[in-house]
């Protein structure tokens, strides 16, 4: 616990230090950066974010979903949007995005507002952070400031995406290696986490909990029974995969620390969800029960690991580009050929 305090106090200082932890070293971003450039962007975005989420209310989660996938492979520089050319193999056909990532049909429509305001100055990747915040936002979440100045990638890794992003299966081990293999640490990993409190949920990335988990013949055992037969009716065995459930039951369209009462009360709808509160001796369980005990407290967690994790591997200054287009590289569009249709399900084979 006294660690876990520390950090705790740390949370309202690492805005300062950020720009010279490791995996920000080429990051010069400035909240400020389009001051003089495109001074109106972000009333752009939030307007036609706030426009989209009238008739689509999920677009909120699925925003903060994609820059998080954008993030953890190769880091923030929309290499997600990027479609198959001939010289590209996307990223949207990984494991963790393929037939779940939603939202990219959104990006493009606030790219076009963009230009039309800013030619040839913001990057996709700043809009992908951007939209990040203001879903947040308008889903009665926190806000915090942006630092921007991000540049393009000039090309996307299938590879390294199928490696990156976490599964929904995955035991809290592998959760904690894997955000650490991104510089963000338990406090981040349960901050992060906390994004479930708001989007939905595909029956084919759980179903096993609710009859065959590790191969039992049972469901399992950290799952509440009340929740599990209310699943069970939602997601029967042998049913469509991709029937959608509530990421939190409780309040599934509003921001707030619900999920963490979830987690205590074994309703949390991934393995990934519900081994933060639920693995023996875990210092995530205080974290869990801190935030669950104090929404301000996990506000403020979930604002300094979204400016983080904003901030892995970003390129700046001359490299990478500002895209024309989010889906491809400057000059290359008419090489392209899109191979990911856009999901309506936002239901997650990775579990953020």
């Amino acid at each position: 616990m006294n660690s876990f305090n520390l950090s705790l106090a740390a949370l309202c200082c690492v805005v300062v230090v950020l720009g010279g932890l490791p995996f920000s070293s080429n990051a010069q971003l400035d909240n400020s950066f389009y001051r003089d450039t495109c001074p109106n962007v972000h009333s752009i975005v939030r307007e036609v974010l706030r426009n989209v989420s009238k008739t689509d209310p999920r677009i909120l989660a699925s925003l903060i979903r994609l820059h998080f996938h954008d993030c953890f492979v190769q880091g923030c520089d929309a290499s997600i949007l990027l479609n198959t050319t001939s010289t590209i193999t996307s990223e949207q056909t990984a494991f963790g995005n393929n037939n779940s990532i939603r939202g990219l049909d959104v990006v493009n429509q606030i790219k076009t507002a963009v230009e039309n305001a800013c030619p040839n100055t913001v990057s996709c990747a700043d809009i992908l952070a951007l939209a990040a915040e203001i879903s947040s936002v308008l889903a009665n979440g926190p806000d915090w400031k942006v630092p921007l100045g991000r540049r393009d990638s000039l090309t996307a890794n299938l590879t390294l995406a199928n490696i990156n992003l976490p599964s929904p299966a995955f035991n809290l081990t592998q959760l904690k290696s894997n955000f650490d293999n991104q510089g963000l640490d338990a406090t981040d990993l349960v901050a992060l986490s906390g994004a479930h409190t708001i989007g939905r949920g595909q029956c084919r990335f759980f179903v096993d909990r609710l009859y065959n988990f590790s191969n039992t013949g049972n469901p399992d055992p950290t799952l509440n029974t009340t929740y599990l037969q209310t699943l069970r009716t939602i997601c029967p065995n042998g049913g469509p995969g991709s029937t959608l459930t509530d990421l939190d039951p409780a309040t599934p369209d509003t921001f707030d620390s619900a999920y963490y009462s979830n987690l205590r009360i074994q309703k949390g709808l991934f393995r990934s969800d519900q081994v933060l509160s639920s693995t023996s001796g875990a210092d995530t369980i205080a974290i869990v029960n801190s935030f669950n005990n104090n929404q301000t407290l996990f506000f403020e967690a979930f604002k300094a690991s979204m400016i983080k994790m904003s901030r892995i591997k970003v390129l700046t200054g001359s490299q990478g580009e500002i895209r024309k287009q989010c889906n491809f590289v400057n000059g290359n569009s008419g090489l392209a050929t899109k191979v990911t249709r856009e999901s309506s399900e936002d239901g997650i084979v990775s579990s953020y």
